[in-house]
């Protein structure tokens, strides 16, 4: 018989692979039966592949806060903001460098600043609660409804955008209608499943170190459910598809902060350490702002280079380093 700690790590490393798992075969699936009914490719692009990419932090965030676990929820939606740019972007700079040529992407990306100031507007009370919630709900549903309005209007003035040609190069061609949904019903599945059995690992591993859960949700939690995010984007940036690479984590850190943060405040509503808004946040908002001009080009390059790549992953490692530090200590 295993010892608990033991369980509880193989229940980390089991849900996090089976995570990955699930939301590939939930992205393939969607993204054929999406096709299938004929919506194009760049909305696709945009919406689903956004949507399935954060289905991990989603369903974790969900089940963390419906055990009351509302420490680790809430850290898993902004640690996971800091490990996509950092790490992710930061990969992926690093395996080839990444060229910002959609200007839908050029786009998003203030916006995406604005989300993240507005969150940290609405959490300046140290309090996340239901109306914050259903604020963060219906700016997602208004964010999706501007992409989808401005990515039609693109079309239909015959304009022809990288990222939507990039999409469409990977949805898989054939598959049935049939088949697509039994991979969509596979991979919910598989992501509910796998995130219970993380959050029952992580709360576990906290509570036997004595740390709390925000800690691990900005960490190792965050980290395991980016991990989807982090195999796109690499892959992406080696087949020279920059803007898959890139658009990947403008639209999950959009989903995960009016998504998924607001699960939390409308599942378990509290307070929230204060050190979320002194360091977390304000590190968020920093690697945003420094992408943002990165991705607009100081001389009009617009290109995240290898060099900023290794400069991403340095500030991942040690934001990593000073979160443990300021436990120990």
């Amino acid at each position: 018989m295993l010892p608990p700690l033991a369980l509880e790590g193989l229940a980390i490393l089991g849900g996090i692979a089976f995570l990955v798992w699930g939301a590939d075969r939930f992205v393939t699936g969607a993204s054929a039966l999406a096709s299938n009914l004929g919506v194009p490719p760049l909305l696709i692009g945009l919406t689903i592949v956004g949507f399935g990419t954060s289905a991990p932090e989603m369903l974790v965030s969900a089940v963390a806060a419906s055990q009351g676990a509302a420490g680790l929820s809430i850290g898993n939606a902004v640690g996971s903001n800091i490990t996509n740019v950092a790490l992710v972007l930061g990969a992926s700079a690093l395996a080839a460098p990444l060229a910002v040529h959609s200007k839908i992407i050029r786009r998003e990306l203030p916006v995406l600043l604005l989300v993240c100031l507005g969150a940290y507007a609405l959490m300046w009370d140290g309090h996340l609660g239901r109306p914050d919630g259903v604020v963060l709900l219906l700016c997602l549903a208004g964010m999706v409804a501007w992409v989808v309005r401005e990515g039609v209007i693109d079309a239909r003035a015959g304009e022809d955008d990288t990222l939507g040609a990039e999409v469409a190069g990977e949805i898989p061609k054939g598959m049935s209608t049939a088949r697509a949904l039994f991979w969509v019903v596979v991979g919910l599945f598989t992501l509910l499943a796998s995130s219970d059995r993380l959050v029952w690992g992580a709360t576990g591993v906290a509570h036997f170190f004595g740390v709390p859960d925000l800690l691990i949700g900005l960490t190792v939690v965050a980290v395991g459910t980016s991990l989807p995010e982090l195999a796109a984007s690499v892959a992406a940036s080696r087949r020279d598809e920059d803007d898959i690479a890139i658009g990947n984590v403008v639209g999950s850190n959009i989903f995960n902060l009016l998504g998924v943060l607001a699960l939390p405040g409308l599942i378990s509503p509290g307070s929230f350490p204060v050190s979320l808004l002194r360091f977390d946040f304000p590190v968020m908002i920093g690697l945003t702002v420094l992408v943002l001009l990165l991705a607009r080009g100081f001389r009009g390059e617009r290109q995240l280079t290898r060099v900023h790549g290794a400069l991403l992953l340095g500030a991942f490692v040690a934001y990593n380093v000073i979160l443990f530090t300021q436990q120990v200590g």
